[in-house]
Formats: C-alpha cells, sequence, structure tokens
C-alpha cells in the first residue's frame, strides 16, 4: 500500500500535441516533484519502455529499481480544456494489467530513484554493447553518459524540455557512431519497431472532449478496487501478464 505519510497523491498532466507526449502541470506535492517541464509516460509508452528493457535482463537489470524509478497513476477526472487529473495509485508497474501513467521519481533529484535507473540501465546498456558489437576499444560507461549529456546540453542551448521517454530512448537505442548492432534471421522478417509516440492520436480541437478507446480509460477510478500488494518500490509479486522477470 501507498506510504501515508506521502505527498504525492495526485497531479495533473495534458497532452501536447507538438511533442506528441504529455506533460506535468500541476502536482500535489511541488516541492519535491516541481512540474516544470516534467514528463510524464502515457499507459502506451510505460510498457512499450518495459518491453525494450527486456534485452538488458541477461545483463542484470534490476526489477527493484524499476519500480522505485516511477510512481503509478491513473485517471482520476478530465477536465473541459482536457487537462487530466491523475490520483496516484498502489500498483506494481511490472504486474499490473491496469493502463497506468509513470512518473519518473524525481524527489530526490540526481541522487534519487530515476537518477539510479538511468545509470543503471546506461551500465547494462555498455555490458549488452560490448557483447555484440566487435569493438577495438571496450565501451564505457563515461561514453553513454558523455552521450546523453550531448542530448542534455543541445536542449537547454535550443530552450526546450527533454520528456522522459526520449531520455531513456537515447540510452536505449545508442551504439557507438560507425557501428550497428547484428540482426538476426527471425529479426529480418519482423516490422521495423515503432515509437511509443507513433500510436498517439492527436487531441481533438474545440469543444470535443478526449475519447474512451482501450488504452486511456476516463472512468471514475472509484469505480476500481485497488490491487493488494505489497510496500511502494517491491517487484515481488506474481500472476500478471505484464510481470518481468
Amino acid at each position: 500500500m501507498l506510504p501515508t505519510s506521502s505527498k504525492l497523491l495526485w497531479c495533473t498532466v495534458k497532452f501536447d500535441a507538438k511533442t506528441a507526449k504529455w506533460w506535468v502541470r500541476e502536482t500535489s506535492d511541488p516541492r519535491h516533484y516541481d512540474p516544470d517541464g516534467l514528463g510524464i509516460l502515457d499507459p502506451r509508452q510505460l510498457p512499450w519502455i518495459l518491453d525494450q528493457l527486456d534485452p538488458l535482463r541477461e545483463y542484470g537489470l534490476s526489477n527493484e529499481i524499476i519500480e522505485a524509478a516511477f510512481v503509478p497513476f491513473q485517471i482520476q477526472s478530465v477536465d473541459k480544456d482536457d487537462t487530466v487529473r491523475l490520483a496516484r495509485v498502489a500498483e506494481h508497474i511490472l504486474e499490473s494489467e491496469e493502463q497506468l501513467f509513470g512518473l519518473p521519481n524525481v524527489k530526490d533529484g540526481d541522487k534519487g530513484a530515476y537518477a539510479d535507473f538511468l545509470e543503471h540501465i546506461m551500465r547494462l546498456r555498455v555490458k549488452f554493447l560490448n557483447d555484440n558489437i566487435k569493438l577495438e576499444q571496450k565501451l564505457t560507461f563515461e561514453d553513454i553518459d558523455e552521450h546523453v549529456g550531448d542530448l542534455r546540453n543541445q536542449a537547454l542551448i535550443e530552450g526546450r524540455d527533454i520528456h522522459t521517454l526520449d531520455e531513456i530512448n537515447v540510452i536505449l537505442d545508442y551504439v557507438p557512431e560507425g557501428h550497428e548492432l547484428p540482426v538476426d534471421d527471425e529479426d529480418e522478417d519482423k516490422p521495423a519497431r515503432r515509437a511509443a509516440e507513433d500510436d498517439i492520436e492527436d487531441l481533438p480541437e474545440g469543444d470535443e472532449r478526449l475519447a474512451e478507446d482501450e488504452t486511456m480509460r476516463w472512468g471514475d477510478e472509484d469505480e476500481r478496487d485497488p490491487e493488494p500488494g505489497g510496500e511502494e518500490g517491491e517487484g515481488s509479486s506474481g500472476g500478471r501478464s505484464r510481470k518481468r522477470r
């Protein structure tokens, strides 16, 4: 169950058609979760990112680090201006069958759970690349860290914010310049990988309301009983179709 002392109980988000992503507008805990430039993974992007993490499992991907990195939310209501109010829920993102938004856990900033997650997948990506690409000199953590730093610096120069989806993808997609990952014969017949944002429709204009579909349920959260679970941050209970091992 959620800790009773938590101040992060809700947030409001809005879809930005220009970036095709969801951004936080307000939180119940602005001291620790400043909404300025804070992106959130939507119910399509979150499971997509979890799928992209799967190749790192044989290199030591930690469920506990993933669970701690994101705070799960579900839709509570939608305002007339299409601002969506989300309520925090007691769900495990690796196990839940619910449609969840994933807010990066930036409570403790650069020394917090989300920062630990980014460092964790960077180090595993290094192992993955060194194992799958023949390099004259082994790739290091600093190589990817510098690459991510370049992305942040470029965004700063251009005066734009980096969304959580892009911040994670730049790590998971990194390949040293002049190299490429080998493609299995079975993978050649598979369709090209689609980005999560490719599946997101633009919001309706004018007075049209957000449409409900399979992945964006606008129902009242009070109608659902929360799933029982352990303490926040744990990734251990079974029987869910999305569970990662």
